[in-house]
């Protein structure tokens, strides 16, 4: 039903192929686990099913609430087709709990509740291990435009909305996710993933990590907390 073509890209966690149709990709997730800008690699057995499912479903969730993004249909358990963004080579992360480089950088705990959710900005560049930036600088740097900036804004918040929501059903605490976006047509989009590698999700009753922070800091039971996070929300 949907014929893939020559690949079009490869990242460090799943490759695009091109298809018949010039407006649509088939994005296909793999195994492989990276961390700390490709410094540590390994494997994480069944992460790309669990991903692309999980990713799938929260696309559907976000759409049918507003928030459009790439995702048309699921193929596999282990590829979905997407509509041909053009990304936007900004890293969007929303923080609403103190984890991860927030933390160290600022020299803070883990686990502090903020009064309301944290926007930061990275330039999408591996060479330059995706240095923080803001507004200013990315339409500065003709990254983004102004309104593409505001636009980005105010899908990231309002998918953090959502998404907290639906997580905290779940029994699992959102507490930080990076969200990347594209332009298709004349619009702003989301693209990319939602999954345990690009959201930091614990536990809401005993804090336990449930996303690549066990790959990470060597917590083990990586595939373990993956498959759990897509056992709830299947629920």
């Amino acid at each position: 039903m949907y014929k893939k073509l020559e690949m079009f890209y490869e990242g460090k966690a799943k490759r695009v192929y091109k298809t018949v149709v010039d407006q649509e990709y088939i994005v296909s997730y793999k195994d492989d686990a990276t961390a700390f800008n490709g410094e540590k690699r390994g494997t994480i057995l069944n992460k790309g099913e669990v991903n692309n499912q999980m990713s799938a479903m929260i696309f559907k969730l976000l759409q049918e609430l507003g928030v459009e993004n790439h995702f048309i249909a699921l193929i596999n358990e282990r590829e979905m087709l997407v509509k041909a963004v053009e990304i936007i080579p900004l890293e969007v992360i929303v923080r609403n709990i103190t984890a991860g480089a927030m933390a160290k950088r600022l020299g803070l705990e883990e686990g502090i509740r903020m009064k309301f959710p944290v926007l930061e900005f990275s330039y999408k560049n591996d060479q330059l291990s995706d240095p923080f930036i803001n507004d200013d600088y990315a339409v500065a740097l003709n990254i983004a435009s102004q309104w593409e900036i505001q636009c980005i804004r105010n899908m990231a918040l309002k998918t953090n909305e959502i998404l907290r929501e639906f997580f905290i059903e779940k029994n699992i605490l959102l507490v930080d996710f990076k969200l990347e976006f594209g332009r298709y047509e004349n619009r702003i989009i989301l693209a990319d993933e939602i999954s345990p590698d690009t959201c930091r999700l614990w536990d809401a009753t005993n804090n336990e990590k449930l996303d690549k922070d066990r790959f990470r800091r060597d917590l083990g039971k990586v595939e373990e907390a993956y498959q759990e996070v897509l056992n709830r929300l299947k629920a």
